[in-house]
């Protein structure tokens, strides 16, 4: 079941669900937007191959850098970016990550291919940011660039893997 703003402003009240910071003008009709951070994780120019039978760790072919005079996004390019908001979700309650209409039409992508966010998490969300579009987009740090769909889940549950507390560093 998807929650409703008002289901949604009840958990946050009663603590059970915890969004910092946090602005209620951020509640839309079911979701949450979210606000890009001001560092991202771009990838460095390589012809070296990526082989998936080894350890991969992404941080080996990214560096971190500051975005706060905007960042220019060009087509068919993918950047890691992070929220600025920390969310912790109740062990009965997951969320969905979604690209912003507004913002899709353009063919900026928000969030590619781990859009699930599992229950009893806490900790900022990396971004898998892509441009699918033909123009080059700019990203300012502080715009609302997606928004999380709660989801309610039969039985609970808690992450407790890698990506724990996440940072881009």
């Amino acid at each position: 079941m998807i929650l409703t703003k008002d289901e949604i402003l009840r958990l946050i009240k009663r603590k059970e669900l915890i969004i910092s910071p946090f602005y209620e003008n951020a509640v839309g009709p079911a979701s949450v937007d979210l606000t890009l951070g001001d560092e991202l994780r771009v990838f460095t120019k390589s012809k070296e191959v990526i082989d998936l039978k080894s350890e991969v760790d992404y941080k080996k072919y990214t560096k971190v850098i500051n975005i706060d005079n905007g960042f220019s996004l060009k087509p068919r390019e993918l950047v890691l970016g992070i929220t600025v908001e920390s969310i912790t979700l109740p062990e009965d309650i997951s969320g969905w990550l979604n690209s912003r209409s507004r913002f899709a039409r353009i063919g900026l992508m928000s969030h590619i291919t781990a859009p699930f966010i599992v229950p009893g998490v806490t900790g900022r969300t990396v971004l898998e940011i892509y441009n699918a579009g033909h123009k080059t987009i700019i990203l300012h740090p502080g715009i609302k660039i997606c928004q999380i769909v709660f989801q309610e889940c039969r039985g609970k549950a808690k992450y407790e893997g890698i990506f724990k507390n996440q940072t881009l560093e």
